[in-house]
């Protein structure tokens, strides 16, 4: 397809809805890496199917959103439910795609934080099921952050190196600071690594803005554990990575318009 030919497609009033889909068909691939890293198994083999009775999904089984609600959220062999996070993965990868569509349009921008907004959607459904923020996940796309933001996106090399020292470095704080005082850990050292990234995907200025909706979130999800882990009280586990990884995200969205409402 030539250049003049994508042009329409580019073009703010389709582009974000091109983005849509494309975000969509990502949010399915997205939540197979989610289940088959819970499961151990690849996400290259077996063919999309269903995980209680095997049974090979058709392709019209396969279209993002469309075949979970035609299907009432179960398969179509067994009438096994397949819970709400599949629905929950397709429908946040494509607000986000459109999203950006919106505020960055066809640029390299969009690509970037399409990418790591990818990664961070896939790692904080993985820490909300198994309270585990991959190495591969985290490291990985600490590099990808690095390099996109830096290299592609122009965000000044020392803001991006102090944001990823500053983000692990104060969670690593945290961290041993609460095992001192309280014999017990109170932060994974999967949350240090999802600062590097966040650090070096946005740059040190926005920790303030990421740790604030972290923080508000883990008080809310803190809530929900505490009813849904009668006894546990305070103890309750809570998965923070997938609130940090909000935060981050919103920052890319708002951050700037928040930035100036609050100064002003």
């Amino acid at each position: 397809m030539t250049a003049a030919a994508l042009a329409p497609l580019l073009a703010p009033p389709a582009f974000k809805w091109l983005a849509l889909v494309l975000g969509l068909i990502l949010g399915s691939f997205y939540t197979a890496c989610v289940h088959r890293y819970l499961v151990g198994q690849s996400i290259v083999t077996p063919p999309s199917h269903c995980p209680v009775c095997n049974h090979r999904l058709a392709w019209w089984e396969n279209i993002p959103l469309f075949s979970y609600i035609l299907l009432r959220g179960k398969c179509s062999a067994c009438k096994t439910p397949y819970g709400v996070r599949y629905l929950l993965i397709e429908a946040l990868s494509g607000a986000w795609a459109c999203a950006l569509a919106i505020t960055h349009g066809a640029s390299a921008a969009f690509l970037v934080h399409m990418t790591i907004g990818g990664i961070l959607i896939v790692a904080a459904f993985i820490d909300l099921d198994s309270y585990i923020l991959p190495d591969r996940l985290t490291l990985g796309g600490a590099i990808l952050a690095f390099c996109g933001s830096v290299l592609l996106l122009g965000l000044p090399l020392q803001e991006s190196l102090i944001g990823a020292a500053a983000g692990a470095g104060l969670f690593l704080l945290l961290q041993r600071g609460y095992r001192l005082a309280r014999g017990v850990e109170g932060l994974g050292t999967g949350d240090i690594k999802l600062m590097l990234l966040l650090g070096a995907w946005l740059g040190w200025p926005a920790l303030p803005f990421v740790i604030l909706v972290g923080a508000l979130g883990g008080i809310v999800g803190g809530l929900f554990a505490m009813r849904s882990q009668p006894g546990k009280g305070l103890q309750a586990a809570v998965p923070f990575g997938p609130f940090l990884a909000l935060g981050g995200m919103l920052y890319i969205l708002v951050g700037d318009t928040f930035w100036a409402w609050y100064l002003n």
